[in-house]
């Protein structure tokens, strides 16, 4: 293995690429059609921008992509449109928060253009330290995946089965992210009802844990735009399996409702991180509005 492909490299995207960059591999990407700051993240870390599709699948041995839910079966076609065209050999591995069953979905687009697929899930953060981030993988081709354990990511394979990975990322995401719609629209609600500081004066007598991770909310704000694709995929998963969706689509309409503030505009490099209070307190005038 010499070379991987990223597509897309953003947020966690770049971060992936300069692990892998550092462990001794070639990573490139197609940019002509990303932003401007994704290809200043990408040029950041040495991630080197191939001239087309077609070169990207000729000179990469493994794709990640890695984007936001909604662009990832464009994606896949775009990668089985160039397999298609140049006749190359190569591993696409989808590490997005998507349902088992658009996984699978994906994986038939990849494996009819004649490519490998792996179905892989990211728990964690960008993975700038060792221990702190995981792509689970399935799939028969998910071995080859794990060979990137040699290069700094680790890659735990749990079954041969496309969809299992994405599973797991489904069912935690459901929690984690899930949990921060959950205390968004408490906390909002508390701004709007007027009682908010007596609301944090019993949870820091009772709910201690939950109200540090509340701290926690000024952060989301930037990344609630691309959460409301991975909540509508959650939502699926549940409806697929006969559970209700309705709790993931109430969290989609959440991450929509502050996505369509100014909140949302920040990148996760701004330094200018609002405190907890004056998110609510924007979030509460954006119920007027």
């Amino acid at each position: 293995m010499n070379t991987v492909a990223i597509l897309s490299p953003g947020d966690m995207g770049h971060t992936v690429g300069e692990r892998l960059r550092g462990n001794g591999l070639r990573v490139i990407a197609h940019l002509a059609d990303r932003s401007a700051r994704t290809r200043g993240l990408a040029e950041k870390v040495g991630i080197e921008e191939v001239e087309s599709y077609d070169a990207l699948v000729e000179e990469a041995d493994v794709v990640l992509c890695i984007l936001v839910p909604a662009e990832a079966a464009a994606a896949a076609q775009t990668v089985a449109d160039a397999l298609r065209r140049t006749g190359a050999d190569l591993l696409y591995a989808d590490c997005n928060a998507v349902a088992p069953q658009t996984t699978i979905k994906i994986g038939e687009t990849i494996a009819g253009a004649g490519g490998r697929f792996a179905d892989a899930s990211i728990i964690g953060p960008p993975p700038r330290r060792e221990g702190t981030t995981r792509f689970y993988a399935s799939g028969v081709h998910a071995g080859e995946l794990a060979r990137l354990e040699d290069y700094g990511l680790d890659v735990p394979v749990i079954s041969d089965r496309v969809g299992d990975a994405s599973a797991i990322k489904m069912c935690y995401a459901g929690l984690t992210k899930g949990l921060t719609a959950l205390c968004t629209n408490l906390l909002v609600a508390a701004e709007a009802l007027g009682i908010r500081d007596a609301l944090f004066d019993e949870y820091d007598m009772s709910q201690p844990a939950m109200l540090k991770r509340m701290q926690g909310l000024p952060s989301m704000p930037p990344k609630s735009r691309r959460w409301v694709g991975e909540m509508e995929e959650i939502a699926a998963t549940m409806a697929g399996v006969g559970m209700s969706p309705k709790f993931h689509e109430g969290a989609a309409d959440i991450y929509s409702f502050v996505g369509a503030t100014a909140l949302a505009d920040r990148t996760p490099e701004d330094p200018d991180e609002p405190t907890l209070e004056k998110m609510l307190q924007v979030l509460e005038g954006a119920l007027s509005q």
